[in-house]
């Protein structure tokens, strides 16, 4: 019953979600970065940690679950969230056409590569930048 539920069935878009600062979730993301890890990728799924220490955040002091429900939600490219308090993770489910699957480990680790431009990009609601995709070479 954990299963992950669609942008549209997790989060009605009221006036007051349209009127929140579309800026708030890159600084709730620079905020809580350092206290979030991955703890399992495939391609359009990653599993997240949180120390319990991204609760202190004030950002995320009150609300902090529904608040990075709505944030992760809101994300072009994301099909669905789910949060589990008790074990302090939580599990994003996306696009790779949208958000490179790169750009979690690279904006975590705080590299500045495009995958996690085009992250940030999506956070504060800016046309994403293009990532450069790598084509095997063939061989003649």
């Amino acid at each position: 019953m954990a299963a992950a539920k669609t942008r549209s069935a997790a989060l009605p878009r009221t006036a007051e979600d349209q009127a929140a600062p579309v800026f708030d979730s890159q600084r709730i993301v620079t905020e809580i970065s350092p206290f979030l890890r991955i703890a399992h990728q495939i391609t359009g799924r990653v599993r997240l940690k949180l120390d319990a220490a991204a609760f202190d955040v004030p950002a995320l002091r009150n609300g902090g679950g529904e608040r990075l429900k709505k944030m992760f939600c809101a994300l072009p490219g994301v099909r669905g969230f789910a949060l589990n308090p008790l074990a302090r993770s939580c599990i994003v489910e996306y696009d790779s056409a949208v958000i490179p699957d790169a750009a979690w480990p690279d904006l975590l680790a705080g590299r500045r590569s495009p995958a996690a431009a085009t992250l940030l990009d999506l956070l504060a609601g800016a046309a994403p930048t293009p990532v450069p995709t790598h084509r095997k070479e063939q061989s003649s």
